[in-house]
């Protein structure tokens, strides 16, 4: 044990950890500037509630991130522990339908555990991470990884009973991150080019049934909720009285900031014009009072740890470590492209969070999560490049 926890300073991933360290502080304070008024006006509450909330939520993250930074990622793809964290994971997903909340803001999400709530979501994204680097270096070493029916049919299931849960509930951004992430994984895996061809001609036409399912029942599927949120997509002004409002005011945000913004805590739109100001849209808040210059800190961060995590995948020689690396890259760099996209115009507004800025309990944590085991991973490629 005193061996690994010297192995362990000596190669700790300092760089990777200030940035987490700098956005998760950076992101604390611009919680506290963005919800000052909704926390009075719409809660009810003290100016610093949601501030206050996310120290709480800070307070489990930090831990989390150091033990799982500490604790060997091999570990992961042990069948049993896969096992309890996919069934625990679909078991919540199913759950979420019947005694979960959220339809207000579009989306039965949440689920009130007494003490806080929590997003099942948010933990199928890591956990189908880990499951898919976990099955997949396990087949790789068996020399079984190209078998469609034994090796990919199964995880593929997985994701396609993850997914649907998730799409149910309605939460698009999320299922398109989770999606998107295990492609990542898979790409990263080390199957033959002609294998992933082969799914992905399954899969695409997989998509055009499902493409073909909706075509036939528009109607039912596109709720006013829904439609709204295309429309908004397309022309938001032409809607800024509703499902517009939110992206529009964004958009004036972002335009009143200019270069260096108004200044920490000037925000207007702020005042009540952005609703929940300090969840999806904090880049909005950050864009006017610390103006372009404020923006970029938050996207070079991210970009650096996305960055950091491809470049730890490439220099991985263990397939798990290359695909932990991937998936956990992809999920942060992925996530934060349907954030900005959505406040930006540039895809439809999802309600998906800013990694380590935006308020949120469950995505912190679980982002702390997965970067601690990316730190882990760091740790031993380091490790062995010196051998």
């Amino acid at each position: 044990m005193k061996t690994y926890c010297k192995r362990f300073l000596r190669n700790f991933d300092y760089p990777l950890f200030f940035a987490y360290l700098m956005l998760t502080l950076f992101g604390l304070v611009m919680i506290y500037s963005a919800s000052m008024m909704w926390a009075v006006n719409e809660y009810k509450r003290a100016p610093d509630y949601f501030y206050k909330e996310q120290i709480l939520n800070l307070k489990v993250a930090y831990p989390l991130f150091l033990f799982a930074a500490f604790f060997p990622y091999k570990h992961y793809k042990r069948k049993g522990l896969m096992a309890f964290a996919v069934v625990s994971t679909l078991v919540l997903l199913g759950l979420v339908h019947i005694i979960g909340y959220g339809e207000a803001v579009g989306a039965r999400s949440w689920m009130d555990l007494g003490f806080g709530s929590i997003q099942p979501s948010e933990i199928a994204k890591i956990v189908i991470v880990i499951y898919f680097a976990g099955v997949f270096a396990n087949k790789y070493n068996a020399g079984t990884i190209d078998s469609l029916n034994k090796s990919i049919g199964p995880p593929i299931l997985i994701l396609t009973l993850a997914v649907f849960s998730i799409m149910m509930e309605t939460d698009i951004g999320t299922s398109l991150i989770i999606i998107m992430a295990a492609f990542s994984v898979l790409a990263a895996s080390g199957i033959k080019k002609e294998t992933f061809f082969k799914l992905s001609a399954y899969i695409s036409l997989g998509l055009f049934l499902v493409a073909t399912f909706f075509y036939f029942n528009w109607n039912t599927i596109m709720t006013a909720s829904r439609k709204g949120r295309l429309e908004a997509f397309l022309n938001p002004f032409d809607y800024i009285t509703g499902s517009g409002y939110q992206i529009a005011n964004g958009y004036i945000a972002i335009g009143s900031g200019g270069i260096s913004g108004r200044g920490l805590g000037n925000s207007i739109q702020k005042m009540g014009y952005l609703p929940e100001p300090h969840t999806d849209v904090i880049m909005a808040v950050i864009s006017e009072e610390l103006g372009l210059l404020g923006a970029l800190v938050v996207i070079g961060g991210l970009g650096f740890i996305v960055l950091r995590a491809l470049a730890i995948a490439l220099k991985a020689k263990d397939p798990h470590a290359r695909m932990l690396a991937a998936g956990i890259g992809s999920v942060i760099g992925i996530q934060t492209f349907v954030n900005l996209g959505g406040l930006t115009g540039l895809i439809p507004l999802t309600g998906v969070t800013l990694p380590f800025i935006s308020y949120g309990g469950t995505s912190l944590i679980l982002l702390s999560l997965a970067l601690g085991i990316l730190m882990n991973v760091s740790m031993f490629v380091k490790y062995e490049s010196k051998k």
